[in-house]
C-alpha cells in the first residue's frame, strides 16, 4: 500500500503524513528532506550548488534512514535545497531511492510535491492537501514565534507565495493534484478534521 501526500509548502501534509504511517505502522518519507539532505551535503562540504553533476553525484549518496527534520530544517539548507531542486539529475537520482523507499512493506507513505504525479502515480491512494497562502503563512509564522524566535509575517507571506511560484511553474514536475488525487483544504480545518478525511478515503481504499 502506497499513500502518496502532495501539496503546498506549510499546508499540513507533513503532520497529517506523519500521524497516517503511526496509524497504520507504515513507513514514512517526507521527499523534501531528501533534497535537504542533498544540500546539505553540498553546503558541508564547500562545495557549489550550480554544478548539476556534483549535486547529482551527492544526490546519489543520500541515506533515506538517517534524515534528521531538525538538523533538515534550517532556513540556508531550505533555500539551497531549492536551487537544486530545479535540477533534471537530482531529481531523476532522488526519485529513483524515493520509489525503491516507497515498495517497503507493509506499506509506506510519501510526502511532497510530485508523489502521486511523477514518483508513486500507481499509488492507490493520493491525497492533494493545500490551504490558502496567507493561512499558511499564519501557520509558519505561529511556529516560529511559539518557538522564541523573532518573525516577519509579511516577509514570510511573500516567501510562501514566491515558494509556490517556483514549485508550480517549474518545468520538471510542476507542484500539481494528481488527476485522480483527493483534495484535502485545510484553511478551515483542524489537523484532527484533515486525518479523519484521509483515514475514510485510505480505510476505503484498503477494503477493495
Amino acid at each position: 500500500m502506497i499513500i502518496a501526500i502532495d501539496g503546498p509548502a506549510a499546508a499540513g501534509k507533513g503532520t497529517l503524513s506523519r500521524r497516517i504511517a503511526e496509524t497504520y505502522s507504515f513507513h514514512h518519507l517526507d521527499t523534501g528532506l531528501t533534497y535537504r539532505a542533498t544540500a546539505k551535503a553540498l553546503l558541508d562540504a564547500g562545495l557549489p550548488l550550480d554544478d548539476e553533476a556534483v549535486a547529482e553525484r551527492m544526490a546519489l549518496a543520500v541515506e533515506l534512514a538517517g534524515l534528521d527534520r531538525d538538523v533538515l530544517s534550517a532556513h540556508e539548507i531550505g533555500e539551497a535545497a531549492s536551487k537544486i531542486a530545479v535540477m533534471p539529475a537530482v531529481r531523476r537520482a532522488l526519485v529513483e531511492a524515493q520509489r525503491a523507499f516507497s515498495k517497503r512493506i507493509p506499506g509506506t507513505v510519501l510526502d511532497g510535491r510530485d508523489i502521486g504525479t511523477v514518483v508513486c502515480p500507481e499509488a492507490p491512494v493520493k491525497l492533494y492537501v493545500t490551504a490558502s497562502p496567507e493561512v499558511r503563512a499564519r501557520r509558519r509564522y505561529d511556529e516560529i514565534i511559539a518557538k522564541g524566535s523573532a518573525a516577519d509575517f509579511e516577509a514570510i507571506f511573500a516567501d510562501v507565495k514566491t515558494r509556490d511560484a517556483r514549485d508550480m511553474g517549474r518545468a520538471d514536475s510542476p507542484l500539481k493534484p494528481a488527476d485522480d488525487a483527493h483534495l484535502l483544504d485545510t484553511s478551515e480545518m483542524s489537523i484532527e478534521a484533515a486525518f479523519l478525511a484521509a483515514k475514510m478515503i485510505i480505510d476505503a481504499a484498503l477494503t477493495k
